[in-house]
């Protein structure tokens, strides 16, 4: 059985891995020719909107699937036409667009920061007059890891906010003051089956994921029943099949939404050694309408990803819980070369992994 995946970046790769011991083969279709996936799987190199690369890609596949939000709508519509695709691309349309999203999670019942839409210079004055200051001033299609904002402190910060960001749709957005960011991340399979893996405490520095902690610490039930209940509507509502994360932020013992992605997700890399089953081998079940796994997790985990250096291997697997996934990119600054999860049976256990793996992370 063959899957195809649109994008050959390292979530792809941890699918195919994933896949594998499932008996699982797949195809991925990328620009970029040196793409994480390519020693792993059938890579065809093109573009998403070359329609002879579009007729062949489907060709033998049971399904289709994404591992990035960013997508083109028309070819995933195109592809549709011929073999099915999982998450929807109503899901996918969504996500593309912060006011829609934005618009989309408060029709159902959960608050976000305050933000306002952002066409031309005159309305980014009335906005800011709108929301206050500070605010980030965001694309609203294609940022990603920080890219794509601007942030707003003082008014005289407006003209050059303007000048980096303006000629396309954008969102002014609040700063929340929040005690922490947290994720949830869940599965709803083709027979509207869902399964939840716990919420996630994430720590970013300059707009990049740096460290997941899982389950999140000190988390009270009520706000993990919260952020299930939201995810169950949002699913839902969607009609949706595979992996869904969404990013809260925590304020005054309440969630605000933040933002969505249709797809496996940075945050819960942890999965694959700190979950009864791995958010990956959940997404391809979902995709196939096989059975969901369990989705609980297993002792305490946390995820530290390599951003623009990893230290020698050797030094990194001395620690006895260390997991390392590697993912066969170029360093360049900024970039995410890989992860360690690092896992105890309990918190204290984990906190003496994380002190052992500090000074490898000062190296770079």
């Amino acid at each position: 059985m063959k899957l195809g995946v649109l994008g050959g970046g390292q979530l792809g790769r941890m699918l195919a891995l994933a896949g594998y011991p499932l008996g699982l083969r797949f195809r991925f279709l990328d620009p970029a020719p040196e793409s994480p996936v390519q020693e792993l799987a059938d890579l065809i190199v093109g573009r998403f909107d070359d329609l002879d690369v579009l007729e062949r890609f489907p060709v033998g596949l049971e399904v289709i699937t994404y591992e990035f939000e960013n997508v083109p709508i028309e070819p995933a519509r195109h592809l549709a036409r011929q073999v099915p695709v999982f998450p929807p691309i109503a899901a996918l349309e969504v996500s593309q667009d912060r006011l829609n999203e934005k618009q989309l999670f408060q029709s159902l019942g959960m608050a976000t920061a305050p933000y306002a839409a952002v066409d031309t210079r005159d309305e980014l004055s009335r906005a800011v007059d709108q929301v206050g200051l500070p605010a980030i001033l965001k694309t609203r299609r294609l940022g990603y890891d920080g890219k794509g904002q601007f942030w707003l402190r003082e008014p005289h910060d407006l003209e050059r906010a303007w000048q980096a960001l303006g000629g396309v749709p954008l969102l002014l957005e609040g700063v929340v003051r929040f005690e922490r960011e947290l994720s949830q991340i869940a599965v709803r399979g083709r027979d509207g089956s869902m399964v939840y893996y716990p919420l996630v405490e994430n720590h970013h520095h300059e707009g990049i994921l740096r460290v997941s902690y899982a389950p999140a610490p000190n988390t009270a039930e009520s706000l993990t029943q919260e952020a299930q209940a939201f995810l169950h509507r949002l699913m839902e509502h969607l009609d949706y099949v595979g992996v869904l994360t969404v990013e809260f932020f925590q304020q005054d013992g309440r969630l605000l939404a933040n933002e969505m992605a249709p797809r496996v997700h940075n945050s819960g890399h942890w999965t694959i050694e700190g979950a009864r089953t791995s958010q990956f081998e959940n997404h391809l079940r979902a995709v196939l309408g096989w059975p969901l796994g369990p989705a609980q997790a297993v002792g305490c985990s946390a995820m530290v990803n390599w951003i623009g250096h990893v230290p020698p291997p050797a030094k990194v697997l001395q620690i006895p819980s260390a997991h390392l996934h590697l993912y066969g990119k170029t360093a360049r600054p900024g970039r995410k070369l890989g992860h360690v999860t690092l896992w105890g049976e309990e918190e204290t256990a984990l906190r003496q992994a994380l002190e052992q793996l500090r000074p490898l992370l000062a190296e770079g």
